[in-house]
């Protein structure tokens, strides 16, 4: 139990639990815009891996099949290493894997925020809370730091899955909390 039960204290408390709480919200947008940016550089990967390596098989299979076929397997083989080259350039498949990883770091700053708020904070001194508080603060400016910023659309997506419901736990409906199912 705290120390103390001072109204400086538990106005303090209160504070640092709004603030969790805003940790919380910020890193639960921020994991689902991430999830929407890697599901977009997919996409691109797709698009652009798949017609390419198509491209080159069919180029390749026409030039060995007949003579004739060499300017046309030229130009297919060209529109290949165009789509290739593009690929290798805007490196969609690493950039899918960072949006990915760094969705799930807001996703364990979120967990951990959240358990702070409602497991820990009300056993915790005001110097343990704060101490909480401010590793939380700084794990999320460095994955801030180093994620990559989702697109616009991937951001309104992600804002879209979180107020549909998209991160919300069956334990957390109104009927789990009575009892109901």
């Amino acid at each position: 139990m705290p120390e103390t039960t001072q109204p400086a204290d538990v106005e303090r408390r209160q504070s640092i639990s709004v603030e969790l709480e805003r940790l919380e919200e910020s890193a639960k947008y921020s994991a689902q815009s991430q999830f929407e940016q890697a599901k977009r550089w997919r996409v691109i990967n797709l698009w652009l891996g798949v017609p390419a390596s198509g491209l080159a098989a069919v180029a390749g299979a026409t030039a060995l099949v007949t003579a004739a076929g060499r300017v046309a397997a030229g130009c297919v083989a060209l529109v290949a290493a165009g789509l290739g080259a593009i690929l290798t350039t805007i490196n969609a498949s690493h950039r899918m894997n960072q949006a990915a990883a760094a969705a799930n770091a807001y996703l364990e700053i979120q967990t951990a925020a959240r358990q702070a708020r409602e497991i820990d904070l009300s056993s915790w001194s005001i110097d343990e809370a704060r101490a909480a508080l401010a590793e939380l603060t700084a794990r999320r400016g460095e994955q801030n730091k180093t994620a990559e910023p989702p697109s616009r659309r991937a951001y309104q997506r992600g804002k879209a899955n979180v107020e549909g419901g998209g991160q919300t736990y069956a334990v957390d409906e109104p009927d789990a909390q009575s009892g109901a199912r």
